[in-house]
């Protein structure tokens, strides 16, 4: 399979991964927007909210990535700037989710 099609099949993939993901969290975020901090720890602490948030973000970042990634394909012509981007933006997907997920389960 060609490396272009890979990445569409990615991208359509996380994006359908997405949807759900993004309605769980709008409902549970409108559910404790205007609780106390308590409550909002005791949301991220408890166990299924710890694992759903975690994908979301995951999946969030790594469609994101996928997609800019599309846009330096695009727009950049330079070979190495467009590595360099590529680069980066890949150590940031990686390097903000653990970060958040770690945070995440340091919580409790």
């Amino acid at each position: 399979m060609h490396t272009s099609t890979k990445k569409w099949l990615f991208i359509k993939s996380s994006s359908l991964l997405l949807i759900p993901l993004k309605i769980w969290f709008i409902i549970k975020l409108s559910s404790i927007y205007d609780k106390d901090y308590i409550s909002i720890v005791n949301f991220f602490s408890s166990q299924p909210s710890k694992i759903l948030f975690s994908i979301f973000i995951v999946v969030a970042y790594f469609f994101s990535a996928l997609t800019i990634s599309e846009i330096f394909e695009d727009y950049i012509n330079d070979k190495k700037i467009k590595n360099v981007a590529n680069k980066l933006l890949n150590i940031f997907a990686i390097v903000i989710p653990v970060i958040t997920i770690i945070g995440i389960y340091n919580l409790s």
